[in-house]
């Protein structure tokens, strides 16, 4: 009986996320399980489920509200903008380079966990050098969409902000595990640029930017970056070493980041925008991001809080273990990995994240292995390289949009590289013990 209920409540939730566009995730997330809860019996005891979850996904939320709006501060005062210039510089009429210097561009400005934003700053920053050069702007999505789905892992990001959420974990069991196979992702993305970029080089040549010949439109972008905001130089430097600190604390794991991204927050914007005024234009500027966010993770602790309350979740993957043979549970994660991709294509992330993942979880739980696993797992492929080139995730409309490039046309250039960076993040996971086989 409790199994029923469980996958019912699984089976609804996705249904409603898929397939019915006029319930909203954090709706279904809610509504939901308390429905079939009340259903099971358990009227009397939703109240103290939902607040035990709550409090557990508390502090993912609290982190991911003050990690976006810092870095989309940091983006705002052009943290960033002297590397662009300098890649950019570098870069010249090169394709190969122009190729490299999107990825590098793309990975540094993709920290602040907002495809929107990332978009906006990469294509007003690159569009109008491809097309004064003559590169084709489907190379240009594609290696942004590999670059920005690598980085999308980031603990502030959607999909590790939705894991940590669904399995109740943190940062430390789920993010540090994969800074290796990230950093092996990354050199993946920057190797696929330079071979695109090489291709483009062996179809056109280079050219000078300043050659009238490369110069086939006006380089105008259908949109308007972000606004950047002028600080002085100390300023500046202050921005640079408070962030590595951030950066040393993220990977030393010192004080809990809820805590060490709140005191960053609240440093940067008096130092940054000591004015009442602008500190109010920023949160304006950047709040319906935060609010999204936090309300999904606010909202998948009531599914997680039930789920676990009940009892469903663990009787769920008692039925599932009963059907999956012994011989496969060892490659579980591994399978998760290399699957999650491809599902990216025909599930939303947050109906993959809070109705596949715990299930998948629990079940490799039964089996001695680590939940954990299954949460790195799903970030590896669907977190990756599902979000740039899914159909069903707003961002690659924002970046197809500013770059007048056609979907099936973006997905059949970038998809056999996007599920190559899952197989090499997932090799290197396996190699570093983040993964077991």
């Amino acid at each position: 009986m409790t199994a029923a209920l469980g996958f019912a409540t699984i089976l609804t939730f996705l249904a409603l996320t898929m397939f019915v566009r006029r319930v909203s995730v954090p709706v279904a997330l809610i509504l939901v399980p308390v429905v079939f809860a009340v259903a099971g019996g358990w009227a009397g005891d939703v109240g103290g489920m939902i607040a035990d979850g709550l409090l557990k996904v508390a502090p993912v939320a609290i982190m991911i509200a003050f990690a976006v709006m810092y870095f989309s501060l940091m983006v705002d005062v052009g943290l960033f903008d002297p590397v662009i210039r300098r890649v950019l510089q570098w870069a010249g009429g090169s394709p190969t380079k122009v190729a490299v210097g999107t990825a590098v561009i793309t990975l540094l400005v993709a920290l602040d966990g907002d495809g929107t934003s990332t978009f906006l700053i990469t294509v007003t920053a690159l569009l109008p050098i491809y097309r004064r050069i003559g590169m084709r702007p489907v190379v240009m999505t594609g290696i942004i969409a590999l670059a920005a789905g690598m980085m999308n892992i980031i603990p502030w990001g959607g999909p590790t902000a939705r894991a940590m959420a669904a399995l109740q974990m943190t940062s430390a069991d789920l993010f540090i595990p994969l800074l290796v196979p990230m950093a092996a992702g990354a050199v993946w993305v920057v190797a696929v640029a330079w071979l695109l970029g090489r291709r483009e080089a062996r179809r056109i040549g280079t050219l000078s930017l300043d050659d009238p010949a490369a110069s086939g439109t006006d380089g105008r972008v259908a949109t308007e970056a972000p606004p950047v905001v002028v600080v002085r130089p100390v300023v500046r430097a202050f921005n640079v070493v408070l962030t590595l600190v951030l950066l040393v604390i993220l990977l030393l794991q010192l004080v809990p980041l809820q805590v060490a991204f709140a005191v960053a927050f609240a440093l940067a914007l008096v130092v940054n925008l000591p004015q009442w005024a602008d500190q109010q234009e920023l949160m304006k500027r950047h709040g319906g991001n935060v609010i999204m966010v936090v309300m999904m993770v606010l909202a998948a602790g009531v599914l997680t809080g039930i789920l676990s309350g009940t009892g469903m979740i663990t009787a769920i993957a008692e039925t599932l273990v009963s059907w999956v043979p012994d011989s496969a549970a060892s490659a579980l994660p591994v399978l998760t990995a290399l699957t999650s991709m491809p599902l990216s294509l025909v599930m939303t992330a947050d109906a993959y994240y809070f109705g596949v993942v715990p299930v998948l979880a629990e079940t490799a739980a039964s089996f001695g292995g680590d939940p954990a696993e299954i949460g790195r797992a799903g970030l590896l492929g669907n977190g990756t390289t599902g979000f740039p080139v899914s159909p069903l995730a707003a961002a690659t409309f924002i970046l197809l949009g500013l770059s007048d490039v056609e979907l099936q046309r973006h997905q059949r250039h970038v998809f056999g590289w996007a599920f190559g960076t899952t197989v090499v993040m997932t090799v290197a996971a396996v190699a570093t013990g983040a993964l077991s086989v």
